[in-house]
């Protein structure tokens, strides 16, 4: 496996969305083509790095690629080779956002904290059988 990464460049001739899985234990969905490598053929995938929007903790939509990392792989490590659309993996290489936090309701109690006192001056100390 050799790895480089690239700047974000348009779709090339050649290239189609793809998900692939090598030996059946590592995944990589991106584009891929077939070039030929050190006098073999092999399987190149570039994998998009998708930036966060850290201001709403969103990632960003479909064309927000930062930079690809590009594998090479030879045919016979393949174990699995599906194409599919921009769209799905774009999805599959998004960063994770954690959820946010819960933020607890403000206090049913509005007014002045004398007020909500003296409701309690109602009540009796003595317990009621």
């Amino acid at each position: 496996m050799d790895t480089a990464t690239e700047t974000v460049t348009p779709l090339d001739e050649g290239f189609e969305w793809a998900i692939v899985e090598i030996f059946g234990h590592r995944k990589h969905a991106g584009r891929s083509r077939e070039e030929e490598r050190f006098g073999a053929k092999m399987l190149r995938i570039d994998v998009p790095t998708i930036g966060v929007n850290q201001a709403e903790g969103k990632p960003a939509e479909v064309g927000g690629v930062e930079s690809w990392t590009t594998h090479w792989y030879g045919g016979a490590s393949l174990f699995s080779y599906t194409l599919t659309d921009e769209a799905t993996v774009m999805r599959i290489n998004r960063p994770y956002v954690s959820a946010s936090r819960y933020i607890a309701p403000p206090d049913r109690y509005d007014g002045d904290a004398a007020e909500d006192v003296s409701i309690l001056d109602d009540v009796d100390d003595e317990p009621r059988f």
